[in-house]
């Protein structure tokens, strides 16, 4: 395990919070639901059947997990009704919708959008898609969703001491150039709420400064320019190749005016197979930790799991989320407070 997990562990057991995990019924994610338990990381919801649960597992018959029968629980009329004013301008009938809230993705959303859970996760036996799906449909997105992974390469001194945080690695297929820079932009954030750290984002491509031609060049200008122009603050440098990206050395030949210097903590891909492709390298060649996809962009944390997750991988992003719901609750308050008048 990383360090900077170890880190974020002990932040997250600060601030309880309540997960749901949808995969209820998966021997991995009840292995997590031990260890969550038992390390105090977070309360749990757990969805599937209690006496199917209760034998895999006879511990998580415990005060802080709470399980719940998609099939069968006191929430259904509720959410299915929130479910069908939600969408029923898009066509859907309550019928529908209370078919859909036994589906155990829309119920964990539901389950988090009506505040009855801080966030969810799910999806070690399903695509992204069956927890996009409900995601996008029920909550708000502040800008364009979109998913990151946190690399942690051992033995590296590259990027924050070999962490990096890699985008867009499993929504967007083909972003445009606004998208490319609102995905720029909403991960320098994480970044820097994760690490507490400064982001240094670099725009990756075949081209470094220019050496090479094409549209998805031209893309990378724009989205720089773009962020550049929306949030100054943010350090950021594209078009780069990888290794003038992250390499000192190389970056000194390659892109020796560049603001990164070859110091890049965030690298940002121009389309969704370059950057899918980019992580399970890295995973496997570099024997490097992969916690992600993390949602980024809607308004409360919904995290997916790669179908290939370990049972680490599945606590990890667990205290993320729980990272993320407290910070979306900071948000919230500080906003509610700002919006208050001062009495004098």
């Amino acid at each position: 395990m990383s360090k900077f997990i170890n880190e974020i562990k002990i932040q997250a057991k600060k601030y309880p919070q309540t997960i749901v995990l949808a995969d209820g019924l998966e021997a991995r994610t009840i292995k997590a639901a031990n260890i969550i338990i038992k390390q105090k990381i977070a309360k749990l919801i757990l969805l599937g059947n209690r006496d199917q649960i209760l034998k895999l597992s006879p511990l998580l018959d415990h005060p802080n997990v709470q399980i719940i029968d998609p099939e069968n629980n006191q929430y259904s009329q509720r959410l299915s009704q929130k479910l069908f004013e939600l969408r029923q301008h898009k066509g859907l009938i309550l019928t529908e919708a209370q078919k859909l809230v036994k589906n155990p993705y829309y119920l964990a959303t539901l389950l988090v959008y009506e505040k009855l859970a801080d966030g969810s996760v799910g999806g070690a036996n399903q695509p992204s898609s069956e927890i996009l799906r409900p995601a996008l449909q029920i909550l708000k997105t502040s800008t364009s969703a979109s998913t990151f992974f946190i690399m942690s390469v051992p033995k590296s001194k590259l990027g924050l001491n070999g962490n990096f945080l890699f985008a867009d690695c499993s929504l967007n297929i083909n972003p445009s150039a606004q998208d490319l820079a609102q995905i720029a932009i909403d991960s320098a954030d994480s970044f820097k709420f994760i690490f507490k750290k400064k982001a240094k984002v670099a725009l990756i491509s075949y081209s470094t400064h220019g050496s090479g031609k094409g549209e998805s060049v031209d893309k990378i200008l724009l989205a720089k320019n773009i962020v550049q122009n929306q949030r100054p603050d943010i350090i950021i440098d594209g078009d780069l190749q990888v290794d003038a990206a992250i390499v000192p050395l190389v970056s000194q030949l390659k892109s020796p005016n560049s603001k990164l210097k070859g110091q890049a903590n965030v690298l940002i891909f121009p389309d969704l197979n370059s950057a899918n492709i980019a992580y399970k390298l890295t995973q496997r060649l570099a024997n490097a930790q992969a916690i992600g996809p993390i949602f980024q962009g809607i308004s409360r944390p919904i995290n997916d799991l790669s179908r290939g997750c370990t049972v680490q991988d599945i606590v990890d992003i667990v205290v993320v989320t729980c990272l993320q719901s407290h910070r979306q609750l900071t948000i919230n308050t500080i906003a509610k407070i700002i919006a208050v008048p001062i009495q004098v």
